[in-house]
């Protein structure tokens, strides 16, 4: 989200309801907007093809399918991404502009090569019994998923936006037009529709690129050497991937929560849905965690930094420092009050949701239950954003390992204490974790200027 806060501070400058209004809005279509296009519109083509498609049961085949591809390609590409990050970041400070555009060559090639030997290996070995065209798919679209994760993290430094989001949106527009003309064709129908939209979001993304950056090589792999590749990072991004998804697989193999749908892959009915309608409730929070983070504490970030390398006096730096942890608290207690008016709001209206969409209210507890682990999560991820920002990522390091050994155990528990239990292994982990990070956090700024010098 780099430079995204130059955009919300011109709509905050003006003053107004209006543009207090704009700039959340705006934060919230850029923070989830692509997630929920792509969830919008994969329900969309199961929706649409309910008495198109039959039996029903190749719908859920293919929404079971394209979730694996999702969660498998995340978490494959979850070590370079932020690597990655830290790369062009380091560049763009440096002034060296011009060797972005070939590591990002670099980098799509190590993803293109290790997803393809991959998602052959398993089409070879896992899916025996489907048909060759649904396993050529199944490989075609965990290649551009995985080149997908990497382009929105390219996206990411740069400042158009807008276009990001409509790119998202043709793309994903074409996807149900696609999959909705194919699905006469019944499973791999609705896949094939699913590969082809995915590349024009895919060629899209790339088109944005080459219209924002040049280089004189083609592929260069600057980004591999020892001294720009941080192993921290590289396994932070594994982690954090691997702790929001570990809960999720492991509902989906346990024997008495999973069902097999289609090869090896399985699915959770029982978990599935309120997973997905708590994660609908995280929106306001990501729009504020957005604002205020990247507003108000980047100001005072770069304020007191600018402090430290200008030499400014003691008392200065310690204004400014002070300044900067208002924010942040400020920004944290924001980010928790409006995620919990959002949470509250599921609850009054989650029997009525449910019973719309003609699912059981036995659903509802363990709705209850994701709509609390999943706002914990949006907090996790304001208080992770702060920590890079301070570039600690020792810490960083610490929670999601901690997140991913504390979900697993309570995930685990829980399936054995019986339904009562079920989505508590996640929010628990998650509640522990946010605590833990918030006492780190506060140690760390207390020190901020002794270990700021020290570091040097």
């Amino acid at each position: 989200m780099a430079g995204i806060g130059f955009e919300l501070r011109k709509m905050l400058r003006r003053d107004s309801l209006t543009g207090m209004l704009s700039a959340y809005a705006y934060a919230g279509v850029i923070s989830s907007g692509p997630w929920v296009l792509s969830i919008v519109g994969i329900l969309l083509i199961g929706l649409l093809s309910i008495g198109f498609v039959v039996p029903g049961l190749l719908i859920t085949q293919f929404q079971v399918s394209v979730t694996y591809l999702i969660a498998v390609s995340l978490i494959l590409t979850g070590p370079m991404q932020l690597s990655f990050t830290r790369f062009t970041s380091d560049r763009l400070f440096e002034k060296k502009d011009h060797l972005i555009l070939s590591n990002f060559h670099a980098v799509a090639l190590l993803v293109t090569v290790l997803s393809g030997a991959i998602g052959v290996a398993c089409a070879l070995f896992f899916f025996p019994e489907q048909s060759v065209l649904y396993r050529l798919l199944m490989v075609a679209g965990f290649v551009i998923m995985s080149n997908i994760w990497i382009a929105v993290i390219f996206l990411s430094g740069m400042k158009q936006y807008k276009a990001i989001v409509w790119t998202f949106l043709v793309g994903y527009a074409i996807t149900v037009l696609a999959a909705l003309l194919l699905r006469g064709r019944g499973l791999e129908g609705l896949l094939g529709g699913f590969v082809v939209g995915q590349l024009c979001l895919l060629v899209g993304m790339i088109t944005l690129i080459y219209r924002n950056y040049t280089s004189q090589r083609f592929m260069s792999f600057e980004v591999f050497q020892r001294k720009n590749l941080y192993p921290s990072l590289v396994i932070i991004g594994l982690l954090y991937n691997l702790g929001i998804w570990l809960d999720k697989f492991m509902f989906w193999y346990a024997p008495s929560t999973g069902q097999l749908v289609i090869g090896p892959l399985h699915a959770s009915l029982i978990y599935d849905i309120p997973v997905f309608l708590a994660y609908l409730a995280i929106i306001p929070g990501m729009a504020v965690f957005l604002v205020r983070i990247e507003t108000d504490f980047v100001e005072y970030y770069d304020a007191f930094y600018n402090a430290v390398r200008g030499g400014s006096s003691l008392e200065h730096i310690e204004d400014m420092r002070n300044t900067m942890v208002q924010t942040i608290r400020l920004g944290l207690y924001e980010i928790v009050k409006v995620q919990a008016i959002a949470a509250l709001v599921l609850f009054v209206i989650g029997r009525w949701v449910l019973d719309v969409l003609g699912i059981s209210e036995l659903y509802l507890p363990l709705l209850y239950v994701d709509v609390i682990g999943a706002s914990l999560q949006v907090v996790l991820l304001g208080v992770l954003n702060i920590y890079f920002y301070l570039d600690r990522r020792r810490e960083v390091l610490l929670l999601t390992g901690t997140f991913v050994v504390l979900n697993f155990v309570l995930t685990r528990l829980t399936l054995e204490l019986g339904p009562a239990w079920y989505g508590y292994g996640f929010a628990v982990s998650l509640l522990l974790v946010v605590a833990l990070a918030l006492y780190l956090l506060d140690r760390k700024l207390d020190r901020l200027e002794y270990e700021t010098y020290m570091l040097q």
